[in-house]
Parts: structure tokens; C-alpha cells; sequence
């Protein structure tokens, strides 16, 4: 193994702590709608999930590469660096977590990565041509594409079917998600896991103990497949809750074409190098599938605060990264400093979590529908909504954070299995 410092064990330590949560903050991907029509027992789901990321994880390294070599100039990166990129990749997906948005690990990675470079280096420190051609432009393409082919192959499916029973379609395309389910999980192994590996090689290049240009160890490849492997499988049932409830209504058939479609866009991207975000992928195909069934319908309020989730993904991880890097400047007692702030702020989101537990056993609960006129009480509680405003917003973990007033009523009331506040 390659020699490695104190300094550069914490940031790959602190990597793999990120593919942990990328694993566990991506778990939906693959699974949501496996999960919400039933398909699979939820347990079951995640342990499949979490093996195929392993296995995916070992069969491609054009992503990696492209983290490593392509995103940032290897030159004047420090591994200080890159610890400050992946505070600011860790907070965000903790934060988008707790309240159970599906945003883009890759683009809080890559978002972080640039912030911190950015501030250590200038403006030239970023590869411009790389951020726009594999970063960018399948940022946005992803989830259209994805969307227009599970629409377009929702309503080929149903034209398909009108013939055979509704039972023995639904059976059918059970079986078929399990499939799909699995295609989407090892081609998340072989995009998400590649960008941790990447990581860490640009940090062991950074630290000296890797010649520039180098490809990525193989234990870099196995600890990254087995970190994001392990994260899988806690499962992130709060974001597998927002897209297997919270967006649309799924049916089997329409779970089959929305993992069917975000797999094949997500393989393509890794073998051509595209540092694709597998959640724009995954929510566009969940989208598409639920408008391309007749009478089928997308909550907006839902997929509106998921897009703009999206788009503060990469500056917020960027101003975090670039602030981490700022105060390590200071020497030991910076990086000091930006370690215990990351580690207090994972405890402090750990345990407001706790407040209302969103697992296995709940995660099916349907999401309150949106209704004309009607403001949930915790949304109320959280932020004030723009005036005009009358769709609710659907998120079982945000109104279930306050008491419910006495006049509540049924669709509104949090589960019985949640814990009083």
C-alpha cells in the first residue's frame, strides 16, 4: 500500500464516510418503487440493493477517472483540499436527508470539490470543459431523457396489457421490477462508488503517495464498493418514502418502465465517462412513468422542492467546501476545528432525526394527498409559503416534527407508529 500520513488517512477515512451516505442517501434510486407497489419486502430490497452496488462497483473506472483526472487540476491540490470538498458533499446529503429529498451525492461531491479548489487555487484550479461537457449538460439531460423514455414506455406497457387481466399484469411486472430494480443498483455501483474512488485518488496523488494520472488502487476500489455497499443497506428510508409515495402514485407497471429506463441511461453515462447524478435519473423516471399511465398524476409541490434542491446542491456544497478550505488555512488548528464541526453537525442532524424514525416498518405510509386550499401545519411551522400559496406539501417527515391540532383529520394525522414530540 501505498505511504500514507496522518493527514491523508483522515480525508480517506472522511471519504468513505461520504460513500456511506451516498449509499444510504441513494438507496430510493433502486429501490423506492420496488418497495412501494410491494414488490419486494423492504429489508429484502435494501440486501439485494447493497449487493449489486458492490459488485457494480468493480466493473467500470471511466467515472472515477473522470473525478481524478478531469474535474480539477491535480496541480496545487492539496489533500487539505479535498477533506474541505467532502465536508461540504457530507453535510449536504445529510441535510437533504433529514428531510427526505432525493438530491445529487455526485454534484454535493463535485460541488464541494470546486468550492474548496476554487478557493485554494482560483478559478483556474476547475477544468471548465469537463464541468460543462460531464458534469452540467447531463445534470440537466438526465432526468428528461429518463423521464420521456418511462412515459413513453408507460403507455406502450398499458396499450400492451389492455388484453390480460389486471392481476396477472400486476404479477408480471412484479417479477420485472425485481429485475429492473437490480440493473438499477449495479449501475449505481458503477457510477456512485467511482466518484469516492476517484476521490481518494486524487487525494493519494495530492499527498504524494500516487504518481499524477494515476488509475485507482484496488484497494481503493474495494474499500469505496464495500463503504457504499454498507450504506445501501441501512437503507434511506425517508427518501424511498418521497419517491415511492411522495411524487406519484405508482402501479407495477409503471415501477418496471421507471427503473427499466433510469438503468439504461445510467449504464451509458458510465461507459462514456458522464459523472451522471443516478437520483435526476431515477426522480425524471418516476416522474415520466407516473404521467405516461392514463389518470396518472405527478404532486408538483413535491417535485418543486425537489428541484430546487437540485439546483443548490452544487453552490451550497461549493460555499461549505470553500469555507472549510478558508479556515484550514490556519494550520493544525483549522483542520482541527473543521473536524469537529462536521462531526458535531452529523450528530446534531442524527438526532433530530430521531424525532420522528422513518424505517422498514413505516416507510410504506402513504403520503397525505395535495388539496386545494390546505396548508399542513408543519409546513407552516417550518418556513412561511409565498403568498398564494394553496397546494400542500406532501412530506410525512417534516409534519410529523410538530403535535397535530385536535382538528386534524384523518389524511393529515402523522402515522401511529411515530413517536410523540
Amino acid at each position: 500500500m501505498e505511504h500514507i500520513t496522518l493527514l491523508l488517512g483522515i480525508v480517506i477515512i472522511t471519504a468513505l464516510v461520504f460513500d456511506f451516505t451516498n449509499g444510504f442517501h441513494d438507496t430510493a434510486n433502486a429501490m423506492a418503487t420496488t418497495i412501494s407497489t410491494g414488490a419486494l419486502k423492504p429489508k429484502t430490497a435494501v440486501a439485494m440493493s447493497a449487493v449489486l452496488n458492490l459488485v457494480g462497483a468493480f466493473m467500470s473506472v471511466e467515472v472515477a477517472k473522470t473525478i481524478s483526472k478531469g474535474l480539477v487540476n491535480e496541480d496545487g491540490i492539496q489533500p487539505e483540499v479535498i477533506f474541505a470538498a467532502l465536508v461540504g458533499a457530507i453535510l449536504w446529503n445529510l441535510v437533504t436527508w433529514l428531510v427526505g429529498l432525493p438530491s445529487s451525492s455526485s454534484h454535493a461531491l463535485m460541488g464541494g470539490l470546486i468550492g474548496a479548489a476554487v478557493a485554494t487555487a482560483g478559478l483556474g484550479a476547475v477544468n471548465g470543459g469537463t464541468l460543462v461537457t460531464k458534469v452540467l449538460i447531463p445534470a440537466v439531460a438526465a432526468p428528461v431523457v429518463a423521464g420521456v423514455a418511462a412515459m413513453l414506455a408507460t403507455k406502450v406497457t398499458y396499450k400492451l396489457g389492455k388484453n390480460v387481466g389486471e392481476k396477472t399484469s400486476a404479477k408480471g411486472y412484479r417479477a420485472g421490477q425485481i429485475a429492473s430494480a437490480g440493473l438499477v443498483s449495479l449501475a449505481h455501483g458503477t457510477n456512485d462508488a467511482q466518484k469516492t474512488m476517484g476521490i481518494i485518488t486524487l487525494a493519494l496523488v495530492a499527498g504524494g503517495a500516487l504518481a499524477p494520472g494515476s488509475n485507482p488502487p484496488v484497494w481503493v476500489i474495494v474499500s469505496a464498493g464495500m463503504a457504499i455497499a454498507l450504506g445501501t443497506y441501512l437503507g434511506g428510508w425517508r427518501i424511498i418514502r418521497t419517491m415511492g409515495k411522495g411524487l406519484t402514485d405508482l402501479q407495477p407497471q409503471q415501477g418496471f418502465t421507471a427503473q427499466t429506463s433510469a438503468a439504461a441511461v445510467i449504464l451509458a453515462s458510465s461507459n462514456l465517462g458522464f459523472s451522471l447524478s443516478t437520483t435526476h435519473s431515477c426522480s425524471g423516471a418516476v416522474m415520466g412513468a407516473g404521467l405516461g399511465r392514463k389518470g396518472g398524476v405527478v404532486r408538483w409541490s413535491t417535485a418543486t422542492r425537489m428541484f430546487v434542491a437540485w439546483g443548490l446542491t452544487l453552490p451550497a456544497a461549493a460555499l461549505v467546501g470553500a469555507g472549510a478550505e478558508l479556515v484550514m488555512r490556519t494550520g493544525d488548528i483549522g483542520v482541527a476545528a473543521v473536524a469537529l464541526f462536521l462531526v458535531a453537525s452529523c450528530v446534531a442532524i442524527w438526532l433530530i432525526s430521531r424525532r420522528q424514525v422513518v424505517d422498514h416498518n413505516n416507510v410504506n405510509e402513504d403520503e397525505p394527498a395535495e388539496a386545494p386550499g390546505v396548508v399542513t401545519t408543519a409546513i407552516a411551522a417550518v418556513t412561511v409559503p409565498p403568498a398564494g400559496t394553496t397546494a400542500a406539501v406532501a412530506d410525512e417527515d417534516l409534519k410529523a416534527t410538530i403535535p397535530a391540532p385536535a382538528h386534524t383529520t384523518a389524511d393529515e394525522t402523522p402515522a401511529a407508529t411515530a413517536p410523540a414530540v
